[in-house]
């Protein structure tokens, strides 16, 4: 049976939203996990229950994660409470500064539903590269590949 990724992001300035096709396009390359990919405000419970592992990807906004990915969070965490997911996660950041505060914020939520952190965060600092690209993808590969193999 197919394992389930889910990519929840929120993009603005289409900085994210290059990272989160770029993270797709990396996790399409393990044909064993099926792959939903949502911005952030039509992502719910429902997606939560189905996944077997997350992806989130947001702007740093005024040093945190953005209002769209915290409004997520804002929904699904209560409702989330019961079912006790203890799903692994992983994280990439489009950043203007240091994408710290991002990181932090989310990571503390994480803890409560409980998520687990599997990965040191992606940030992509400044303008979006070919090499930011290029290691969404391998984050992408890298996440669906551990879940497929079970290591997650």
């Amino acid at each position: 049976m197919n394992k389930h990724l889910l990519i929840i992001y929120h993009t603005q300035s289409g900085n994210t939203g290059q990272m989160a096709a770029a993270v797709m396009r990396g996790c399409e390359q393990e044909a064993t996990v099926d792959i939903r990919l949502l911005s952030a405000f039509d992502a719910g419970l429902e997606d939560l229950r189905w996944a077997d592992g997350l992806l989130f990807g947001t702007p740093e906004n005024f040093g945190t994660m953005s209002g769209a990915l915290k409004d997520f969070f804002d929904r699904t965490y209560y409702p989330a409470e019961p079912y006790a997911l203890n799903l692994p996660y992983a994280l990439f950041i489009s950043a203007g500064n240091d994408g710290s505060g991002a990181v932090r914020e989310i990571d503390r939520i994480a803890k409560g539903y409980p998520l687990r952190l599997i990965s040191e965060p992606l940030i992509a600092k400044g303008e979006i590269t070919p090499e930011h690209l290029e290691d969404c993808q391998a984050l992408g590969q890298a996440m669906a590949a551990g879940l497929s193999l079970g290591i997650f």
